[in-house]
């Protein structure tokens, strides 16, 4: 079978040449006669890719020095608890913007250890829009300010960084991480889940300035403690090896790509032509205002469930698979993450108009 066109949320697609070099490599790595699967962590062809895979993220990114770079496990959900363990002190208080689900999700989270103020919500549009936030809204004696920078459910994503002042600014990023450029030294904490724009599911990455280092109380077990980590050079313990070599080759295909100015120019160019789509059609609509939209995440809808239904059915027959939209939310969504080629796009774009012209 042919490889399809996949527009999940996640996991989602990887780019074909970094699969291929894995492929290469699978069974003998750099001459080791082992998988990077089977390899210790602790030997040196596993020290060239850990090391490799920090450098290239840090190239990419441009992170400053004072930042540390964090491969962990857990997902986002896992971080949602590790901010608030390691970043509180002896404050009591957090900020937090909620955009959507994963920031709820955040949200409660977090109430297990502080007292949580929602600083600004889209809540009462469902979640269609992104709220302005100023540095008025901001307690002074927060521990930390939280975003959700990019909403994989909803389909919008901040177009302009808060400024915090002196409250660290978190952010979870992980379906936007490496999709466009970004100023890393806005943000006290970015983390991301792996397996939108980075490699498989199993991986986390944390880029976490210095001074945040250091804070979790006695209570805070081992392996919640950014301190334990960074310390370790993310060798604490066994690390998700494989995913780390996976994100290494992917840090290398954008590098060769032209890095994330031209990632960003391929995935505005991809997302315009679906929303110019969605605009000029009679048939499909976009639930998000237009300030608010994601450049990764594309929701649309029909006029009724059984549209949405015949659509996903015939879609499926054309290899464009998993635009199901979430079930919160219903109706369509393509994840166009970076791995998603333009001729993905142009291939649904072709299915939607070829869809609309037979359900008039």
């Amino acid at each position: 079978m042919e490889r399809i066109y996949n527009f999940s949320a996640g996991p989602s697609m990887l780019p074909l040449p970094v699969l291929e070099q894995a492929q290469k490599e699978m069974t003998n790595y750099k001459g080791s006669g082992m998988s990077v699967m089977e390899l210790s962590h602790r030997s040196g062809w596993f020290k060239e890719i850990i090391e490799g895979a920090e450098q290239g993220l840090r190239d990419l990114m441009q992170i400053p020095d004072n930042y540390k770079v964090l491969f962990l496990q857990g997902g986002a959900s896992q971080q949602f608890a590790m901010v608030p363990m390691n970043l509180l002190g002896s404050k009591k208080k957090v900020d937090y913007v909620n955009t959507g689900s994963w920031s709820k999700k955040a949200m409660k989270e977090a109430e297990r250890f502080a007292d949580v103020n929602v600083i600004a919500s889209s809540e009462e549009e469902n979640f269609t829009y992104i709220p302005e936030v100023t540095k008025d809204m901001i307690d002074p004696e927060a521990a930390y300010v939280h975003i959700t920078t990019n909403n994989t459910i909803e389909g919008t994503a901040f177009g302009t960084i808060p400024d915090t002042g002196d409250v660290p600014l978190v952010a979870d990023m992980s379906s936007n991480i490496l999709s466009e450029e970004i100023d890393v030294s806005k943000f006290g904490i970015i983390y991301a889940g792996a397996q939108k724009n980075i490699g498989p599911a199993g991986l986390t990455v944390v880029i976490i300035r210095e001074d945040l280092i250091g804070h979790a109380g006695e209570d805070v077990p081992a392996m919640l403690n950014y301190k334990t980590h960074s310390d370790a050079g993310s060798l604490y313990n066994t690390p998700p090896s494989f995913a780390i070599y996976m994100a290494k080759l992917v840090f290398e295909y954008i590098q060769g790509l032209g890095g994330l100015k031209e990632m960003e120019k391929q995935n505005r160019e991809k997302a315009a032509l679906l929303y110019e789509t969605v605009e000029a059609s009679d048939l499909f609509t976009s639930p998000v205002r237009e300030d608010s939209r994601s450049i990764m995440n594309v929701p649309f809808v029909s006029p009724s469930a059984e549209t949405d239904a015949a659509f996903l059915e015939e879609a499926k027959k054309k290899g464009l698979e998993t635009l199901k939209g979430h079930r919160s939310v219903g109706g369509m969504r393509a994840s166009i993450y970076n791995a998603m080629p333009r001729e993905g796009v142009e291939a649904l774009v072709s299915f939607m108009k070829e869809f609309e012209q037979e359900h008039k």
